[in-house]
């Protein structure tokens, strides 16, 4: 779950918005294009009623028929132009936002993709989902509906100001005289509605987290009948969600009729004062229809402004959220520039030491070699460290102390990539993505040819299994292969494994989820997946690893014992008590 995020408190904070403006520079013509635009409907908008002013004084007053024509026409051409510089504002704006999103998001999911796997480990997946989809998307508006649209407000005030004091300065204080009131509600709205997004939108993160990962262990839920109970979860997280929405909604009810008042009584100042000076011929009708279209101009964008922070609001807590996302380190440092064309694979581990959380060891000063071409087994209950030196070896995780070397180079000085091509691993949960089994094998790999993917489907023995699927490699795997059994599955992972052509092979209790029918053809599988190859194998059934030519038994993180299946059962040490017992309970069975 994820905690309220700590703001500054500021809409217009100086550093949220530099840091955001820094995705604008590729489109800085068109951002300085928006901004004159910005300036001319700010411009053309506040024209308008000094224009119609001019033409009442001078033109209907004074009877002047071919004056007021003229006047007509240069009105009907300013409005036409004001109609196209809005289009166009309106437009690029919007264009704006969208290729600045298009940007943010590559970048946040480019980010993401660096994140080592203890980033993961505690932040859930539907946090992560909302920060690539839903708050990126909120800074669209900033853009196309928020900051652009509230610069031309405070343009447009600036000049209805400039003009009004220019015809009239006792008219316009007279005018302006509720503007304090005005300026103090929309502080008070602007303060309440901050708030209120923040919780909308950790309402949100939390909401997107617990559907996410409720979906994905459905099959547990109705398993275990817990429908009910997962329900008032959902619930009263959902509640949660609508109350904070709720808040704002309360804000907005109370703020726009309050501000429609103070403008009315603006309003009403301005033409009861302008009506008394038109009768004692102080102040021409011209300059108060002018005034009376000002003012409702004027208070107009004061409005539109407040409503303009909802948006401004939710774009400056979305970019927080983004930036630390974006500012978070926890990647693997691939500062290594050593890459081999091949590697023999010889593997080892010198004093290593490892946590995944400070000083809760997982391993504790491990130490040991694997040949090139040898086998080696690693057994021992779960939680002894097992899966976390598979982990260290391919990076996914780093070290906390000591050093692992292949082929006698310390693993921080290879290039991460061609590490990780160079290790193949097939673990026991297989995880296929939504697409073709040609996808899944490839992994989107353009270079790797359905003749290849064929061939390496015959030396692990999946071809047959894979022709009698409807369309062959084309055939549509559903959502982590829900269509597929475990065996498939598996298969397929040998498949993808093989098509790479790794020198060190990592097997992950691969065999212990696939049931006795289909294990045979699996064991066929591992056997060719192991030919000619380091291979590191994790298993509980000790049946699987017999003919290991190492096995290295580990316990709470620490290697108890190392030899070959005939060595450690002649030691009857840790090793021969956990065959024994597996044989006993085959035997029982």
């Amino acid at each position: 779950m994820e905690n309220t995020p700590k703001t500054t408190g500021k809409v217009f904070d100086s550093d949220v918005l530099k840091r955001l403006f820094t995705f604008v520079k590729p489109y800085v013509r068109i951002f300085y294009f928006i901004v004159f635009l910005t300036f001319a409907s700010a411009i053309l908008a506040a024209v308008r009623p000094f224009l119609i002013q001019y033409t009442v004084d001078n033109e209907i007053l004074q009877n002047d028929w071919e004056g007021l024509n003229k006047m007509f026409v240069l009105l009907g051409v300013l409005l036409v132009v004001h109609a196209i510089v809005q289009y166009l504002h309106t437009y690029f704006a919007g264009w704006l936002g969208q290729y600045v999103v298009r940007d943010i998001r590559v970048k946040l999911y480019r980010h993401i993709l660096d994140l080592r796997l203890k980033f993961f480990d505690r932040t859930p997946i539907g946090t992560l989902v909302t920060r690539n989809v839903s708050d990126v998307e909120t800074l669209s508006d900033v853009f196309s509906e928020g900051l652009a649209a509230m610069i031309g407000d405070i343009l447009q005030l600036v000049f209805i100001l400039g003009f009004m004091f220019y015809i009239d300065w006792e008219l316009t204080l007279v005018s302006l005289s509720t503007l304090p009131i005005m300026l103090f509600s929309t502080y008070v709205f602007k303060e309440k509605i901050k708030d209120t997004f923040q919780e909308v939108r950790t309402a949100v993160a939390r909401l997107n987290s617990f559907v996410q990962e409720h979906i994905t262990g459905m099959s547990i839920v109705q398993i275990f009948n817990n429908e009910k109970r997962e329900m008032d979860k959902f619930r009263e997280i959902n509640k949660e969600h609508t109350r904070a929405n709720i808040r704002s909604v309360l804000y907005y009810s109370v703020y726009f009729p309050v501000a429609e008042i103070i403008g009315a009584a603006g309003l009403g100042l301005l033409v009861w004062y302008g009506a008394h000076g038109v009768i004692d011929d102080d102040i021409s009708l011209g300059t108060l229809m002018a005034f009376i279209l000002y003012i409702q101009m004027f208070f107009r964008p004061i409005r539109m402004i407040a409503d303009r922070f909802n948006t401004l609001q939710l774009g400056v807590v979305s970019t927080e959220r983004l930036m630390r996302l974006l500012d978070s380190k926890e990647m693997i440092a691939d500062n290594g520039t050593f890459a081999p064309e091949t590697i023999r694979g010889d593997v080892a581990f010198r004093n290593v030491w490892f946590a995944y959380n400070e000083e809760e060891w997982v391993l504790r000063n491990i130490s040991f070699d694997v040949k090139a071409g040898e086998t080696v087994a690693f057994v021992g209950a779960t939680g002894a460290g097992k899966t976390s030196v598979i982990n260290l070896l391919t990076r996914f995780y780093e070290i906390n102390g000591g050093n692992i070397y292949v082929d006698g180079h310390d693993l921080k000085e290879f290039d991460l990539s061609v590490l990780r091509h160079r290790i193949g691993v097939v673990l026991q949960d297989v995880f296929l993505f939504s697409g073709t089994i040609a996808d899944n094998i490839s992994l989107g790999n353009k270079s790797i040819t359905e003749e290849q993917m064929w061939h390496a489907a015959d030396l692990v023995g999946a071809r047959k299994f894979i022709e009698r699927l409807p369309g062959g490699l084309h055939y549509k795997v559903m959502e982590r292969g829900a269509t597929l059994s475990v065996g498939q599955r598996q298969l397929i992972s040998f498949v993808r494994a093989m098509v790479y052509n790794p020198r060190i092979i990592i097997l992950d209790e691969a065999t212990s989820s696939v049931d006795s029918e289909t294990e045979e053809l699996i064991q066929y599988a591992i056997d060719q997946l192991m030919r000619g190859r380091t291979s590191i194998v994790i298993a509980h059934r000790l049946s699987t690893i017999q003919k290991a030519d190492k096995i290295i038994v580990m316990e709470r993180g620490e290697i108890m014992e190392t030899g070959n299946h005939e060595e450690l059962l002649r030691h009857n040490g840790y090793y021969a008590q956990l065959y024994q017992m597996q044989y006993k309970n085959m035997i029982d069975l």
